[in-house]
């Protein structure tokens, strides 16, 4: 997108497409984990484990710093948005990544679960580990975001079909608005409304 584009256009928050599956992987993972850690396994649970808590640690650590210099060369050339875009609500943003990653989570529990068998615990605990990375990675962004004093938001026509891809080949640049557009705080988080007294 040209910085002097200034066609309306629906708009996502970057953070809240990253923040979508955080959670179900993050729980997927920890129920996959438990159910693991009954499973005697080939290995043993003792370093079925280990094996897990290694693959946590680096699933983490990948998936939050997967791709940062991507989004930061995105946010250096966000354009400001026009009043007439319409910016999509966070739980609209959230909806249509879960939708659209539906299959693939059933299919990473499943394959968690049936790797429990093998090595106890380590599949689940590996799913979890990049629920834990996209949390991290969504912060990241809160906290560029607080520092830059903007939001920032990517297309939905950019996104890919399933809802996700915030930095991905289609995507040209962000777009920023004030930090206070929006439903979602700074890290794609629900914003916090203070209580009228």
């Amino acid at each position: 997108m040209a910085r002097g584009d200034r066609r309306a256009h629906g708009l996502a928050r970057v953070a809240v497409v990253v923040r979508a599956g955080a959670a179900p992987m993050w729980w997927l993972g920890v129920f996959a984990a438990g159910i693991g850690v009954l499973v005697p396994g080939i290995t043993g649970r003792r370093i079925g484990v280990m094996a897990g808590a290694a693959l946590f640690i680096v699933a983490t650590a990948a998936v939050a710093y997967w791709r940062r210099r991507r989004y930061t060369d995105l946010a250096r050339s966000a354009a400001r948005a026009s009043k007439h875009d319409v910016l999509q609500d966070r739980a609209v943003s959230a909806r249509n990544w879960r939708r659209g990653h539906r299959w693939w989570l059933l299919l990473a529990f499943l394959a968690a679960l049936g790797s429990a068998f093998a090595v106890p615990a380590a599949g689940g605990m590996l799913l979890a580990g990049c629920g834990a990375g996209l949390r991290l990675k969504a912060a990241w962004l809160g906290r560029r975001e607080r520092a830059e004093d903007a939001l920032l938001w990517v297309r939905v026509d950019w996104l890919a079909a399933n809802g996700g891809r915030p930095a991905g080949k289609a995507v040209k640049a962000y777009r920023s608005t004030g930090i206070a557009a929006g439903d979602a705080a700074p890290g794609g988080a629900r914003r916090r409304i203070a209580a009228l007294v």
